[in-house]
């Protein structure tokens, strides 16, 4: 009888410790857990991102763009031969986008004027303006819905352009000059 009593303490012993030791009370079972759904859910997640932004596409044909580069650089020096400059002023009570525009020559100036907002990482969101010159000289137009971040700036008529830069928010004006190496 001993021998049965031994027995008996040490099964209801083992029976205690399986019924503690259930799969889902062990913390290192959940740690285990953890670490593939966390990666599984970061995966949706950047799944996510993907689908829904714009990240803008690469340049199919190089060495077309190459040379409308070399046309560009040809546009900056003639705006710089006409000493253009420009001045672009954001006034956000107004709604309104002011742009000043002072040349030597006052015939270099143009009736119609491109401004572009280039965002620096998400082409998806750049804004193209046509300004027309008003009588006291300056070009207005309503101001864009900006989104936060870095931005260039492009004023260019037919045969020239000034560039400039941006931080949205924050900055409210910016000067424009040609760009030249």
């Amino acid at each position: 009888m001993k021998m049965s009593m031994k027995q008996s303490v040490k099964g209801s012993m083992m029976a205690r410790m399986k019924e503690n030791n259930r799969w889902y009370r062990e913390p290192f079972v959940w740690l285990l857990i953890a670490f593939p759904f966390t990666a599984v859910i970061a995966g949706f997640v950047t799944l996510g991102l993907a689908v829904t932004s714009d990240d803008g596409l690469v340049e199919d044909d190089y060495y077309r763009r190459g040379k409308e580069i070399n046309r560009v650089l040809a546009r900056d020096q003639a705006a710089a031969t006409r000493g253009l400059e420009g001045r672009a002023e954001l006034d956000d009570a107004r709604h309104q986008l002011l742009v000043r525009l002072t040349a030597r020559e006052p015939a270099a100036i143009p009736d119609n004027v491109e401004l572009k907002f280039l965002h620096a990482t998400r082409a998806g969101i750049d804004r193209t303006l046509i300004l027309p010159r008003q009588s006291d000289g300056t070009y207005q137009a309503p101001l864009p819905e900006l989104a936060q971040g870095h931005w260039n700036v492009q004023l260019a008529a037919q045969d020239w352009r000034l560039v400039g830069s941006l931080r949205v928010p924050g900055e409210r004006g910016l000067d424009l000059h040609p760009s030249l190496p």
